[in-house]
């Protein structure tokens, strides 16, 4: 399947790394720290996961005022990076799939709604960096499902829509890839669900991503 593309683009949180469950009670005590915000359930929380905070913020409440908007990024990010034990870490044979697809010479990106010093954090603690030849976060272009974050990475590595695929667990990834004229891998692992995937027109969808190969 893959052997068509010569760039793989992943999306991190709930593709590549395992880390929802961290990412939703982080949401909640964030929500619960700041004050004034409704209280969501863990479902709704998983829904802004692949969007930047700026963006997931009015996503998860909108109306809310602004001025909580700081506060509550502040309170989200000591939770994820200091607080919160929630263990987090490469999916399953993620890492020997990597090096897989870097072995049969496809080039490697990563476009993420993380920040950027929480992708290279993430990065330097799973010891993927030589896997990605380039990386896009949020915090640095625009928000998905916008497609500037592919657009960049494909002028950066001079490869055409075409060559390129996006993999991606959330409904944000696959709009992403719609978005900017590149095919779309769906993956069942994270936050969303195949038939919520589905309705954007993949061109497969996997419960792993061992199984693209």
């Amino acid at each position: 399947m893959l052997a068509n593309y010569k760039l793989v683009i992943f999306d991190w949180d709930g593709t590549v790394m395992d880390s929802v469950a961290r990412i939703v009670s982080s949401l909640e005590a964030a929500a619960h720290l700041t004050g004034g915000l409704p209280e969501l359930s863990g479902d709704e929380l998983k829904q802004m996961i692949g969007l930047s905070l700026d963006k997931g913020y009015e996503f998860l409440y909108p109306g809310a005022p602004l001025e909580k908007l700081d506060e509550w990024k502040r309170h989200y990010g000591q939770q994820f990076r200091v607080d919160n034990d929630t263990p987090i870490d490469l999916y399953p044979s993620t890492f020997a799939f990597l090096e897989t697809l870097k072995q049969r010479g496809h080039l490697l990106a990563v476009a993420t709604g993380k920040s950027r010093p929480g992708l290279d954090k993430a990065i330097a603690d799973t010891g993927t960096s030589a896997f990605f030849v380039a990386t896009r976060t949020a915090d640095e272009t625009a928000s998905k499902p916008d497609p500037l974050m592919l657009n960049e990475l494909l002028a950066q590595l001079g490869v055409e829509e075409k060559e390129a695929v996006m993999v991606g667990d959330t409904t944000h990834d696959m709009h992403l890839a719609q978005n900017a004229g590149v095919d779309a891998i769906g993956i069942t692992w994270g936050v969303h669900d195949r038939t919520t995937l589905a309705a954007y027109h993949p061109v497969a969808i996997v419960d792993s991503l061992e199984a693209l190969l």
